[in-house]
């Protein structure tokens, strides 16, 4: 599966009583699919996905997949702390249409989730059960735990984990990336700052919150950064 391109992680809408706004959805996402934007990431950082409930989760991710263009490649926000319930959401999003799951670093434990063999042991238990491929969520300013390169290129071995989001903003652990992990790995970054070096370092696109917004001003000409698979 190529990743290449940008995929913006939508917002979630709510009405005032605080609850998902069904029509706002179909709206954004109509909106969004006359660009030429890769896909979505649906139940991300900037979907709230941490403030939501799964019953909520699964009524956006229905939602969404509703409305998107055929082409547009779909992307469930998954992850939590518990490998079951991770698994659990992923297999529902896939059973709706979702093609990949992006699995946040776990960071409750925090001594024990920062040693990579911890790290490894929980993407892999997860990839091992999930019925689509798994992206890496690496945001370690919100999160507290930076996943190490050395994880990562472990984990770029499991025939079920395709690709990492790289959210810190550090070009020299991007470049280290790029040239640690299994050759077809796909890097993707979250950082709008780092777009461009990142994509000239090798990187095959970006989830850009920025690109809710201003879509057109993230698309990269067609080939640009893209992964040598």
């Amino acid at each position: 599966m190529k990743l290449q391109g940008i995929f913006p992680p939508i917002t979630t809408p709510f009405d005032y009583h605080g609850d998902i706004y069904v029509s706002k959805i179909q709206h954004n996402v109509e909106k969004w699919n006359l660009t030429t934007l890769s896909g979505y990431v649906v139940m991300g950082s900037t979907g709230e996905s941490v403030m939501v409930m799964p019953d909520e989760k699964f009524t956006v991710w229905e939602q969404v997949a509703k409305y998107a263009a055929p082409e547009k490649l779909l992307i469930a926000g998954t992850g939590v702390e518990s490998v079951r319930e991770t698994v659990l959401l992923t297999n529902r999003a896939a059973a709706m249409g979702y093609k990949a799951a992006m699995v946040r670093t776990p960071h409750y434990y925090k001594n024990l989730i920062a040693r990579p063999d911890a790290q490894m042991l929980y993407f892999r238990a997860v990839a091992d059960q999930s019925r689509i491929p798994l992206i890496i969520y690496n945001w370690p300013q919100t999160t507290g735990v930076d996943i190490s390169v050395e994880a990562v290129a472990g984990l770029s071995e499991h025939p079920n984990i395709i690709a990492i989001k790289e959210s810190s903003g550090n070009l020299e652990k991007v470049m280290q990336l790029i040239r640690e992990v299994k050759h077809g790995f796909q890097v993707l970054v979250g950082s709008a700052p780092t777009l461009w070096p990142s994509l000239l370092m090798g990187a095959c696109g970006a989830i850009l919150a920025y690109a809710n917004a201003a879509p057109y001003s993230v698309i990269a000409r067609p080939g640009l950064g893209a992964c040598d698979l």
